[in-house]
């Protein structure tokens, strides 16, 4: 299977001749050509009782790399099992026009930010609101940078219990089709979002280069805006979940997802990269896309984040500082089962995503290892899980 891998080991250096690139994302192309390679060291395994030997090479562990996804996304669902109540779930996406996107990607950090805060703003005003729910929710956003076409899409992905907790303490259920009329949530998020871009264009935080730099003149900046404010902005709101394992499920895709993952691309062929994509416009129809293999590298390198950003957020009765009490009533009072804290092991969450047990040797079934390390990068878990 050809990988993003082999892409960047056969075209990253003459990419990185041509453009000057940040050091974060110079690190994420390294970290993804040496990823499972002898480059950062690894271990043997030797079965005591019938001599075989395997050969694993450490993970490089970026969270950009397709290959290192899986795992991480198991370790963080199953953490996420005992946040959940018994109770529906929405899945609702806020997205920003498209002619705001050159403008984001030069100012990543603040307006992927301000993505976060609009739409949490939008959904606990609006639950709190005694017209629609009257209570506070919690829920969880998950930002992704890109569209099917591996070109720049800001949007925030936000899982939603369907109930709440009012100032009574008592547990409040939501409509079956979600507590807030699709259009309610677009206009609110449209204003929340324009207002705090204007707060940070006049306190200078926003940067702007190339065919943006005109923006630094006020009139433009404020036409533009006028013309932001007479679109209608996207939000779409999915039918409930049917039960909080469904939700789980649903979660793990979305939340460790890269651009694009091994599986897409179909191959690489003089100097091309040929890769499936879903058309949303033409009935969701797949279809092949072909660009440069340079084309592919800029694609793939608009959606690595900037260093510590946090691309996973809680807020409401999820958030770090309600989980202890008010998260605990609202399973109470929802009859939700308290599951146990223990967290399935490496060894486990491989066996899930993989089918093999680690723990015995795949020829013989023994249980019996060796363990030599090959240097350079230390262990990623634990001495038996690497595959």
């Amino acid at each position: 299977m050809v990988e993003i891998q082999d892409i960047f080991l056969q075209h990253g250096e003459s990419y990185r001749k041509k453009h000057k690139l940040p050091v974060h994302i110079l690190k994420a192309m390294a970290a993804i050509e040496k990823c499972r390679t002898s480059a950062l060291g690894g271990h043997k395994i030797i079965c005591e009782d019938c001599g075989s030997i395997q050969i694993s090479y450490n993970s490089c562990r970026n969270r950009h790399c397709p290959k290192c996804q899986a795992l991480a996304r198991e370790r963080w669902v199953d953490k996420q099992k005992n946040n959940l109540l018994n109770v529906g779930y929405f899945h609702v996406v806020f997205t920003i026009p498209d002619t705001l996107n050159t403008m984001v990607f030069q100012n990543q950090r603040e307006l992927y930010n301000l993505l976060f805060k609009a739409s949490a703003e939008t959904l606990s005003e609006l639950a709190g609101d005694k017209k629609y729910l009257g209570a506070k929710i919690g829920h969880t956003s998950v930002l992704h940078t890109w569209g099917q076409n591996l070109m720049h899409h800001p949007h925030v992905h936000c899982i939603v219990p369907g109930g709440a907790l009012n100032s009574l303490g008592k547990w409040v259920n939501s409509r079956k089709k979600f507590f807030v009329p699709v259009k309610v949530l677009s206009r609110k998020f449209r204003g929340k979002y324009l207002y705090y871009l204007k707060q940070l264009y006049y306190q200078n935080k926003l940067q702007f280069h190339g065919s943006q730099q005109h923006f630094s003149k006020h009139e433009d900046f404020e036409h533009f805006l006028s013309d932001l404010y007479e679109k209608e902005w996207i939000v779409y709101c999915k039918p409930p979940f049917k039960n909080a394992s469904s939700v789980v499920e649903y979660l793990g895709r979305y939340t460790h997802r890269v651009a694009i993952s091994n599986n897409r691309i179909v191959n690489i062929k003089d100097g091309n990269v040929t890769f499936k994509w879903r058309d949303y416009k033409d009935d969701s129809k797949g279809k092949l896309m072909t660009v440069s293999a340079e084309e592919f590298i800029r694609r793939f390198l608009i959606h690595i984040l900037p260093p510590g950003f946090m691309k996973i957020k809680h807020y409401g009765l999820l958030s770090n500082r309600n989980k202890s009490i008010k998260l605990a009533l609202c399973k109470q009072l929802t009859n939700t089962p308290i599951l146990s804290r223990e967290r399935a092991s490496a060894i486990d969450l491989i066996r899930k995503i993989t089918g093999r047990d680690l723990s015995k040797c795949p020829f013989c079934g023994s249980s019996k290892h060796r363990f030599i390390c090959l240097g350079k990068s230390p262990p990623l878990y634990n001495k038996t899980v690497y595959v």
